[in-house]
């Protein structure tokens, strides 16, 4: 009789966990996949207008560039559009500017085009003249410039050196022109050794004289010979007689600083007093403020008159 070999107690449990059947085993064929449908896209009513939009689009950028070409060749090259002659150039505004300064700054744009000049480097060029305090200039199509100058107005001679030449409210010192004819008073102590901002101060203190004179009486600044800015705390002057008075002998008068109005309606409504009582006045000192200096022709020595002065 065969005798049955007992398995442990835990075989049993060990056994059913390596039973092939209880593995989870990969499947023994795949099962076939469905293909996947492709569907292609047809060229529609949408992708045709989409299409001619930006073939619209290109034929326009073609066009404008080829349009271009044309339009800057031609702006630059065109005999029609050249800067050939002088005549070309209109000039308006000048009296004491001569053409020929004007025609000569644009030397350097002879057989170029009107439509590449450097319009502002032009003007700029051109206020350096002398004479000219502003400019303009214009193209007129196809091959014109036109160039508007404004002259600068002397309002004086002045000393400037061993010369006499003109000046201007902004101090600008001017050739004089020698086919003009200009009469005006003779300034002095405002050179162009000065910086240009203290020349135009000094003449402004110039205008605030020859207007006060002609506020007191009118046509007094006619009678203006010589002013002395040297100094512009004591403005001097040299007048060629006094409005009403029957005087014609130059009188030097001293003003002081500022004031002018008042000074010279005191000079004025005394001067005739004062030759009856010192004789022919040669200068009168008015920069004190409760006094008057006079110096008649006929003596050496000043003699000094306390006055109050009329407001």
């Amino acid at each position: 009789m065969e005798r049955v070999k007992a398995l442990p107690r835990n075989a049993t449990a060990e056994t059913e966990a390596y039973r092939p059947e209880l593995v989870e085993d990969e499947p023994r064929y795949l099962r076939r996949q469905k293909p996947v449908e492709i569907r292609r896209k047809k060229f529609g009513a949408k992708n045709w207008s989409q299409y001619r939009r930006i073939s619209l689009w290109v034929a326009v950028a073609i066009a404008a560039g080829v349009v271009g070409y044309f339009v800057v060749d031609f702006a630059r090259y065109s005999p029609k559009v050249l800067l050939t002659k002088p005549d070309q150039i209109d000039l308006t505004g000048n009296h004491i500017v001569v053409r020929d300064s004007v025609v000569g700054i644009f030397k350097r744009d002879a057989g170029k085009s009107v439509l590449t000049i450097p319009l502002d480097k032009r003007r700029s060029e051109l206020e350096q003249i002398g004479w000219v305090e502003s400019a303009s200039v214009q193209r007129i199509l196809p091959n014109r410039l036109r160039v508007e100058v404004t002259e600068r107005t002397p309002i004086a001679f002045v000393r400037n050196g061993s010369e006499i030449a003109l000046i201007d409210s902004h101090g600008v010192i001017l050739d004089r022109p020698s086919d003009q004819d200009m009469r005006f008073p003779i300034v002095s102590g405002v050179t162009d050794s000065l910086a240009r901002e203290e020349r135009e101060r000094r003449m402004a203190i110039y205008q605030d004289l020859v207007r006060s004179l002609d506020v007191v009486h009118s046509g007094s600044s006619d009678l203006l010979s010589e002013v002395d800015l040297s100094n512009p705390k004591n403005v001097r002057i040299v007048m060629a007689g006094i409005p009403g008075v029957n005087a014609t002998q130059a009188v030097n008068i001293k003003f002081g600083a500022g004031d002018f109005v008042s000074k010279y309606r005191l000079l004025e409504e005394n001067f005739a007093q004062w030759q009856a009582n010192a004789g022919c006045v040669h200068s009168v000192d008015l920069q004190f403020t409760r006094q008057v200096v006079l110096n008649p022709d006929n003596s050496g020595c000043g003699e000094r008159i306390e006055t109050k002065k009329s407001k």
